[in-house]
């Protein structure tokens, strides 16, 4: 009768799970089926990994009440149940009706067993061209059916060799497809590689000799040969940003509601580059499972995105900061609380210079005086032209009145030495307001020009080089 009952249950699962599609589900589908129908606690599903001695957790059915163990069952190291290979290997299943018995021979199988509250299971191999490359099992079933269960494995484990052949092609398939899909977009992108976030595991859709002569030898991660990769293809200064940001631990999160993130560096190999995750799916829980990694080379687009900045930001005539850009940052380091030294100047009767030589010669002397400006300030220094004939300066750190004049005895130096042919010996006179910011938080850019504009007129009243600081006027 047991008999019958056991081929009933086996006809009515197989009918079940081919009322499904895919593969995974008509797995799912089967060992739930027979899991309640016979009254175990526990059916799961074991493939080997025969090259890292591992065995895998991937597929499980919990009855009521039974709390599930597969996130806890990966990487299993295949030694500490290799009394289970040897039976499979000498054609014997797997029959235990109380674990306890095997507590002293095989000590290791025993805690691993008992941690998830097993006492009876009976297990088979799955065999396939006479290898056995994993196994199923039932935990906790019925005493009076353990018997019949294990007479009844063999059957069971021929069903489930053909739903997981037939799932390996279903996904092959898919891949292959997938692989075809993003390898026509490959075109545009100097790697390409898809990884598997839960193994580490990755497929190379394109690469350059550059990025594998990097790549460490023999079998890594993604994470590891990344890791080796972007040590040396970006510059110094963006080796950090990059790591970080191809740091798989933390990916999930930063892609949480996102189908793709992007970050841009420039690299010693093909210039500005911009290296991009890109979702492919997720696991039967809905977490992140495959991602694409491309690197793009966009050095042409930047080369041109970093013209179209500097011309917004630029004065065209003079090359040095146009009003809105210099005065975006002044603004900044006011914000920022950075104190330093505020300086407006503009060129004493240059109307005259206009009227008398023309405007060509008017603008050889605007350029003249911006170029000796910039020949002064450092790098973070801000130069700016206002317009007309009129130039801003914000030197931060100089805070202090002897600083200040020495920084000014710098700028008149290199006006004095400008020489506009047309003009002969004729002198390039320029008047100076100078203010200081230190750190007050009343202080805007409004005011801090107001003060040194004003200073600035108060240097008018005098001929020659001359400079206004905190009332004091002074010619150089």
């Amino acid at each position: 009768m047991k008999t019958k009952k056991y081929e009933s249950i086996m006809n009515k699962a197989m009918k079940a799970a081919m009322n499904y599609e895919n593969p995974d589900d008509q797995i799912n589908e089967f060992i739930r089926f027979f899991g309640e129908h016979i009254g175990s606690e526990r059916i799961y599903i074991f493939e080997d990994n025969i090259r890292k001695k591992v065995t895998n957790n991937t597929y499980e059915w919990c009855a009521d009440g039974i709390e599930p163990q597969i996130k806890f069952l990966q990487n299993v190291d295949m030694s500490i149940i290799d009394w289970w290979y040897t039976s499979f290997n000498d054609g014997r299943n797997i029959s235990t009706k109380d674990i306890e018995e095997i507590k002293d021979e095989y000590p290791a199988a025993y805690e691993l067993l008992k941690v998830q509250n097993v006492k009876s299971l009976a297990v088979s191999p799955f065999r396939y061209k006479d290898e056995i490359y994993g196994f199923f099992g039932v935990d906790n079933p019925p005493e009076s059916e353990m018997d019949e269960i294990s007479r009844f494995l063999d059957m069971i484990g021929t069903f489930l060799v053909l739903l997981l052949k037939q799932r390996n092609v279903f996904k092959k398939s898919k891949r292959e497809a997938m692989f075809s899909a993003y390898s026509a977009l490959a075109g545009i992108y100097l790697s390409m590689h898809i990884i598997n976030l839960k193994t580490g595991e990755f497929h190379e859709i394109k690469s350059t000799d550059f990025i594998r002569d990097n790549m460490i030898k023999g079998e890594h991660t993604f994470a590891e040969q990344i890791n080796s990769v972007m040590k040396i293809l970006p510059s110094k200064k963006y080796v950090e940003s990059v790591l970080e940001f191809v740091d798989i631990s933390t990916l999930p999160e930063r892609m949480k509601n996102k189908t793709t993130i992007v970050h841009e560096f420039l690299g010693n190999y093909s210039g500005w580059c911009r290296e991009r995750f890109i979702r492919v799916d997720e696991d039967s829980n809905g977490e992140l499972w495959h991602v694409v990694y491309a690197v793009e080379v966009i050095d042409a687009e930047k080369r041109k995105e970093n013209r179209l900045l500097y011309l917004s930001e630029t004065d065209l005539m003079t090359g040095i900061r146009n009003r809105g850009s210099g005065e975006e940052a002044i603004t900044d380091l006011i914000k920022e609380g950075t104190k330093g030294l505020m300086c407006l100047l503009d060129c004493d009767k240059f109307k005259n210079v206009n009227d008398t030589y023309g405007h060509v010669v008017g603008d050889a002397v605007i350029i003249a005086v911006a170029r000796s400006l910039q020949s002064v300030c450092r790098e973070h220094d801000i130069c700016m032209r206002l317009g007309g004939d009129e130039f801003a300066m914000f030197i931060p750190g100089i805070t202090e009145t002897k600083d200040a004049e020495s920084f000014t005895m710098r700028v008149f130096a290199k006006l004095k030495d400008i020489r506009i042919p047309e003009m002969g010996d004729e002198k390039i006179y320029v008047s100076m307001g100078e203010a200081f910011y230190k750190g007050e938080k009343d202080i805007d850019f409004d005011e801090l020009y107001r003060r040194a504009d004003s200073a600035m007129y108060k240097s008018k009243n005098n001929t020659g080089y001359c400079a206004t600081l905190e009332c004091v006027t002074k010619t150089f």
